[in-house]
């Protein structure tokens, strides 16, 4: 018996390993008891990414759920994250399952959980489902027909990329991006955000826009290492902007003209300038731990709120269901803004920048130094240490009866401690060490003024705790 633990964003594991029908069969009859204790008619929504028998393992939920009176609208195809969210919220649904492992490597597969009001399910209900799972299997799939719960009217298909790219048009000044004089490129790392970019921009450069569910063996994550081809894409070519997705599309990486990579820290800032200044939005900031410092400078200058948070989106999404949320977002390249979903969206969020440029006729590399005009100009840098879990505990250890007080020549100031350790060293420059919950990895962050200083930190941090 596999013990199955759901994370910060859903349970993932091995294909064929423990990754098996059987095991998310035992996943979805604790959904399905969850579902039934708390909604007297429970209806769920399932889609699957690009991934290996991503259908087969949707098909599997899909029997145990509608056998156990759960009425199953499911995806022809694969589907976006985003797209089971907002289809959760249009087909008033009580619960979204995607069958993805986001932006892990080919070999795993994995099973989100997406509360009604078209977010992450908030942690309370996610432990609720956990501990509901049993030992075993008590299904049996193979006489469960889908056929059959299909004339039965108890599954029925839904097509949830139609309804997401009507809800983008209706949202979106599609005519103003696709007859601009701007050349704009997407590349899906072969997930599933290929179709509905073809569908909403037609004239884009594609890349990586067919089923590969090896993945060519990089794991689909929008970060720079994993995206050289489209940087020499974006180097080479006569393009103005390129956006990146990963593997279920809830995620965003970006390039400027140039190839140079934009991170997520960039992404929030100019996404709160375009619709503070330009858009006059107004409404609450949350980000992540790990995110920077620039973005509560720049709530200053607008004069918006701004609140800091644990990472895991799930810790955004419960507060923009409960407050008026302009924008949440996280490190990881997970955003989300007002006038759409608690959800991250990749899609969405290019959708917002590409339209900045259009309606500006600016530059992406201009638009960023309107951002610095306000904030001044930053670079961040992540560095995973992969290190036995002895060494990292007793890392974590010393971090915690305050044994680094300085690392090289950085001296800390200050130390905040909502997610993990935070030394600050000015107002401006900072080191974050932080354990992986899952694996041997010691995560280390900077943002200094240039990118140089951030790699010295992490260098000299680096030395100083190893």
């Amino acid at each position: 018996m596999t013990k199955i633990k759901f994370g910060t964003d859903g349970w993932r594991a091995i294909i064929a390993k423990e990754y098996t029908t059987d095991n998310v069969a035992r996943v979805s009859i604790a959904v399905a008891d969850w579902l039934n204790e708390n909604n007297d008619n429970p209806s769920v929504v399932i889609g699957h990414d690009c991934r290996f028998s991503g259908e087969m393992f949707a098909e599997t939920a899909a029997k145990v759920l509608a056998s156990n009176g759960v009425l199953v609208k499911i995806a022809k195809g694969f589907v976006s994250t985003p797209m089971v969210s907002l289809g959760v919220v249009k087909e008033k649904a009580s619960l979204g399952v995607v069958i993805t492992a986001s932006h892990n490597p080919p070999a795993y597969n994995g099973f989100k959980l997406k509360g009604d009001f078209g977010g992450p399910l908030l942690p309370v209900d996610i432990t609720d489902v956990e501990n509901r799972i049993p030992e075993s299997n008590s299904v049996d799939l193979d006489v469960i027909s889908i056929e059959s719960l299909v004339t039965e009217g108890k599954i029925i298909y839904v097509d949830l990329e139609e309804m997401y790219c009507k809800h983008a048009e209706a949202n979106f000044d599609l005519d103003v991006i696709n007859n601009s004089d701007m050349n704009f490129a997407y590349d899906a790392m072969f997930g599933a955000g290929m179709s509905a970019i073809k569908c909403l921009l037609p004239k884009a450069t594609l890349l990586h826009c067919d089923d590969n569910p090896g993945f060519l063996g990089i794991a689909p994550e929008p970060i720079h290492r994993n995206l050289q081809e489209f940087s020499d894409l974006m180097k080479n070519n006569d393009l103005d902007c390129g956006l990146a997705t990963d593997g279920d599309a809830d995620r965003i990486g970006l390039y400027d003209s140039k190839g140079n990579f934009v991170d997520s820290h960039h992404i929030i800032l100019l996404l709160i300038h375009y619709m503070v200044k330009y858009k006059g939005m107004k409404g609450k900031v949350v980000t992540a731990f790990s995110c920077s410092v620039k973005v509560e400078q720049m709530c200053k200058y607008y004069g918006l709120e701004q609140e800091t948070v644990q990472i895991g989106f799930k810790h955004i999404a419960g507060k923009m269901i409960t407050e008026d949320v302009l924008l949440g977002g996280e490190e990881s390249g997970g955003i989300a803004t007002a006038g759409h979903i608690p959800e991250r969206d990749g899609i969405w969020m290019g959708l917002i920048l590409f339209e900045f440029m259009a309606k500006s006729g600016k530059s992406l590399e201009d638009l960023i130094a309107e951002v610095y005009e306000i904030v001044g100009p930053f670079a961040f840098e992540r560095i995973d240490l992969h290190i036995d879990n002895e060494t990292k505990l007793k890392i974590i250890e010393d971090c915690k009866t305050g044994m680094f007080t300085k690392f090289g020549k950085y001296e800390v100031e200050r130390i905040e401690t909502t997610d993990g350790f935070k030394f600050f060293f000015d107002a401006d420059t900072w080191l974050m060490i932080r354990p992986s919950g899952t694996e041997p990895v010691l995560r280390t962050y900077a943002e200094a003024s240039t990118q140089e200083k951030v790699f010295d930190i992490l260098a000299d941090c680096k030395a100083t705790i190893l």
